[in-house]
């Protein structure tokens, strides 16, 4: 029996190494970019005397005891983004007035001068804590503008905003993501610091080497060009960023990438679930629908994008109720459209597969298996067949990205009357592009890739029959 194990582990192993003979093409993500895209979905806390003071850009000339929360509780924080799906959160430890939410050694305008906890809190401290007691990373927005400090705009002010970096990095625990705003200045007559882009980057991934690096152009992760939370319908993981510096780049090219472009720089759409990043007692009912955020989730998760969705906390210290609910119903939401793949009842075939690779990957459920064709095969088609016709209005498709994004544009078609029509022609993939249509019964569904870089890789193809809202 012994033999026989041994036996079957090393034709396992056999089989896996012929499988793995795809060549990578062009640039590919790191582990920690491919753990990052994994998150999908994750929660922003944007906090501090803007709350208080009703504003969204604070001048950093706000008195530091405006900021006083009653009911601060980071758990509560926490735990609605975990009961939200969400596997992350994102806290803003500084924006652009200066305030520093922990008590840092290098500023005087910070948790320690407020009036909360008599100058004795942390609020940084409370996130991270709370983000490891419900299971969530843990990711820092610490913007490099100051309109407080007084060496800002001063070549030392880099190496105070480097100290403050390695405060973090040092103190709070491990950071998946490290959020670089790239807001400057002070008007024409005012204050303009030349950023060290180079040395922020580096006493990051000094501290921490795997921790994803958020700019307008990465190198971790990029801005998708806008605060719609809408990334391009074509959207390349890719970019040209060599001799740029956060600011250069179009916001059309961010929002789409560059096909072949030398750096695996990934998109993330930032959204919030209210009119502004800050909470405001003016928009309580104003908050986005659940129809809006759907959108929002195919415009951004449904295209090759992350979602950063911020959700405010009050001046309570919480996220208010209605937002929390708010956040429930969009889990619920996703949950019915993505409750029952159909595609798992399909016979999947292919116009050519590479080794051992089945076509049969494809609707496993598994993101981690997956089917390729040769590499002279650039066009394969995929057929899906049913024993009985099947109604779908949503289609999803995932590229093993590990390998690279290869796919230039594809098609979908079903079979009508006894032939084919095409109800889909998109573009790009990548991690994830699920694409809305209109209601269809058929008993077999064709996916023909169009375009390719190189031979394609595909982990999955899903099919469901979202409910009307």
């Amino acid at each position: 029996m012994k033999k026989l194990l041994i036996t079957a582990w090393l034709l396992t192993c056999l089989a896996a190494t012929k499988a793995q003979d795809i060549a990578p093409y062009g640039a590919l993500p790191t582990k920690a970019q491919l753990e990052w895209q994994d998150l999908e979905n994750y929660m922003f806390i944007v906090f501090g005397p803007n709350t208080f003071t009703d504003k969204e850009w604070g001048d950093g000339k706000e008195d530091p005891k405006v900021f006083n929360p009653t009911q601060l509780d980071a758990r509560q924080w926490a735990r609605t983004a975990k009961e939200a799906g969400m596997k992350a959160i994102i806290f803003v430890a500084k924006h652009h007035d200066g305030f520093v939410l922990y008590p840092s050694k290098y500023s005087n305008h910070t948790v320690r001068e407020s009036a909360w906890k008599d100058g004795k809190g942390d609020v940084m401290r409370e996130i991270a804590d709370a983000c490891k007691v419900y299971g969530l990373k843990f990711g820092v927005y610490l913007s490099p503008w100051d309109r407080n400090h007084p060496d800002y705009g001063t070549p030392y002010y880099n190496q105070v905003y480097a100290n403050m970096l390695n405060e973090v990095y040092t103190a709070y625990g491990p950071v998946f993501e490290q959020w670089f705003d790239g807001a400057n200045g002070e008007g024409p007559n005012g204050k303009k610091q030349q950023y060290d882009w180079e040395f922020y980057n580096q006493t990051v991934y000094h501290n921490q080497p795997g921790t994803v690096i958020f700019s307008d152009i990465g190198p971790g992760c990029r801005w998708v060009g806008n605060e719609d939370g809408i990334a391009g319908k074509t959207n390349w993981s890719t970019l040209n960023t060599k001799g740029c510096n956060p600011g250069s780049k179009p916001a059309d090219i961010l929002n789409k990438g560059e096909e072949d472009g030398a750096a695996w720089v990934p998109a993330e759409s930032d959204v919030s679930i209210r009119p502004g990043w800050f909470y405001s007692p003016s928009t309580d009912t104003s908050l986005k629908s659940v129809n809006k955020l759907m959108d929002i989730y195919y415009g951004s998760v449904g295209r090759n994008s992350n979602l950063l969705l911020s959700v405010p906390p009050d001046r309570r210290g919480l996220i208010p109720a209605q937002d929390s609910l708010r956040l429930m119903e969009f889990r619920r939401m996703r949950e019915q459209v993505f409750k029952k793949n159909l595609a798992l009842k399909a016979k999947v075939t292919a116009s050519s597969s590479r080794n051992n690779l089945k076509p049969a990957s494809l609707v496993d459920g598994e993101v981690a298996t997956y089917w390729a064709s040769p590499d002279t095969a650039l066009t394969p088609v995929i057929d899906l067949n049913f024993k009985k016709a099947v109604t779908f209005n949503r289609l999803l498709l995932q590229e093993y990205i590990a390998l690279g994004q290869r796919v230039k544009s594809f098609k979908v078609e079903v079979l009508d009357n006894g032939q084919y029509k095409e109800i889909a022609n998109e573009t790009t993939i990548g991690h994830k592009r699920i694409l809305l249509l209109p209601d269809t019964k058929t008993k077999a569904v064709r996916i023909t890739i169009t375009g390719a870089k190189a031979c394609p890789v595909l982990s999955e193809v899903q099919l469901f029959n979202a409910p009307k809202s």
